[in-house]
């Protein structure tokens, strides 16, 4: 376990309400990771969603309408899927997250600044190897539950730890996989997917939450609208084992991309021949994916690309069969 871990638990095992946690974003000692940071290398591609009602306890309330499963699989950019009182999504990456040197991933979601507390919509998160067992990480609130905060209330991070959702939009919360290095049925050098869990904000016993140690814990409720719930914008990798495909030499002689290097006012034509393709992405200098194209190749020989969105720069194009990934440079100017 990784001395910044053990700092925190011996610091606030017992509950006080003195006890503080980092603080938010921009704040000395906060640990808040920006969704530019470069030690972002990937995020997630994939994943399913089981929502839960706009408010749990009338079920008439029906079920949250923003966002789609997709905002979630792209680079954090404060736009997310709304989960839903108690909704739950699961997420898979293209390479298994692993234990390495501090952080190891991280969850954004789309909180905002209220002076100086924050509106904060709170998730739990855990982690799989095998997509079947899935461990929590322990969950902190200390937040006082005398009285509901309200659908427009808002909350501390200093009182949270270890939950989603703690940061304001562009800023995620990062998890460190060596807290559950002792966990039966995990293996934290081969994370294949995150689970996202919508913490339940109401006092009631029926519907509370509860953390780690058995508190309630207080969060937005009820939330009648839309967009109930944790809005999930983003799952960042900051360690990921490198991918098992086996990459050819980046000169394949059946891709051509044409021009390159490439204006960003143009598109860049990409020509695969016979190979059977499965999925393309672009990928910067820093290993961050920029772009990913699914469901498209069967029957498909060549694409265009727009990089309007594109820096002056150097990127990668990755061309993935089933068990091969072939590797393309080329120049945005």
């Amino acid at each position: 376990m990784k001395k910044s871990i053990l700092f925190f638990f011996s610091l606030f095992t017992s509950v006080s309400c003195f006890a503080q946690f980092p603080p938010g974003a921009n704040m000395d000692g906060s640990t808040a990771i920006s969704a530019e940071d470069p030690i972002i290398q990937a995020w997630a591609t994939s994943g399913t969603l089981e929502l839960g009602m706009v408010q749990i306890n009338d079920p008439e309330s029906g079920f949250p309408s923003i966002g789609t499963l997709d905002e979630a699989l792209s680079m954090s950019d404060g736009v997310g899927i709304s989960l839903g009182d108690g909704g739950v999504a699961i997420l898979e990456f293209d390479s298994p997250i692993r234990d390495g040197e501090a952080w190891d991933f991280v969850v954004f979601e789309n909180g905002f600044a209220v002076g100086p507390e924050y509106f904060l919509e709170l998730a739990f998160v855990e982690v799989s190897s095998d997509g079947q067992h899935f461990v929590r990480f322990p969950a902190i609130s200390l937040t006082d539950t005398t009285t509901s905060i309200g659908s427009f209330g808002t909350l501390d991070p200093t009182k949270l730890h270890n939950l989603a959702g703690k940061y304001e939009s562009g800023y995620g919360v990062p998890f460190d996989l060596s807290e559950l290095a002792d966990e039966e049925n995990l293996d934290i050098e081969n994370i294949t997917h995150v689970k996202i869990i919508d913490v339940v904000g109401s006092l009631a016993d029926e519907w509370a939450s509860r953390d780690a140690e058995g508190r309630k814990i207080n969060d937005p409720f009820p939330t009648p609208f839309p967009s109930s719930g944790f809005d999930l914008d983003a799952v960042g990798v900051i360690h990921q084992q490198m991918n098992t495909s086996t990459f050819v030499e980046s000169d394949a002689d059946n891709i051509f991309l044409t021009p390159n290097p490439v204006a960003s006012s143009q598109f860049l034509q990409v020509n695969w021949g016979n190979l059977n393709i499965k999925s393309l992405q672009i990928v910067d200098l820093n290993g961050r994916i920029l772009f990913r194209q699914e469901n498209y190749f069967s029957g498909n020989r060549a694409m265009e690309l727009d990089l309007s969105n594109f820096h002056s720069g150097i990127y990668v194009l990755h061309l993935k069969s089933s068990d091969q990934c072939w590797i393309k440079p080329f120049i945005v100017k």
